[in-house]
């Protein structure tokens, strides 16, 4: 199969879930959702803008904004907001995951759910709140930061 058509495949497919989610298919909304889709990585507005620009140049960063918004309250994308950080888009749903953030380079990394099933944790008092999602960020510093602090030169 070429990479046009299979290119063309991913794009129906795309489109599928699009009209399936109440949206209209727009090509803006098709390369937004390929952005981010099946690559298991968080990212913020302003790299889902690089990434589409390649194939949409006219797009603007503020249309990026609106999609991602659009794909988000559809339930295509989650949205993750760390503390100190831009808001992060991720394909992966339909699970409760939680996450890892790395307090020196801002990386994130998906963790399964802590215990159990979903909400996966249970607060003290739901207060007539029926639960459906717990957002758990663990903070920290990944190896790789953990390294380079290693091996600064303490002054």
């Amino acid at each position: 199969m070429t990479t046009d058509a299979t290119a063309e495949l991913e794009a129906h497919g795309t489109a599928e879930r699009l009209r399936a989610a109440g949206l209209k298919v727009t090509a803006q909304r098709v390369a937004v959702f390929e952005a981010l889709s099946g690559h298991g990585e968080h990212l913020d507005a302003e790299a889902v803008f690089e990434r589409v620009r390649t194939c949409l140049p006219t797009t603007s960063l503020q249309a990026v904004y609106g999609v991602l918004g659009a794909l988000s309250t559809a339930g295509l994308l989650r949205k993750i907001e760390p503390a100190g950080s831009p808001a992060l888009y991720e394909s992966r749903i339909g699970d409760n995951h939680h996450h890892l953030a790395c307090t020196g380079c801002h990386r994130v990394v998906d963790v399964e759910c802590v215990v159990g099933e979903a909400p996966c944790l249970t607060p003290s008092n739901a207060d007539g709140f029926q639960i459906h999602t717990a957002e758990v960020t663990f903070w920290g510093l990944c190896d790789a930061c953990q390294r380079t602090t290693a091996s600064e030169p303490q002054g």
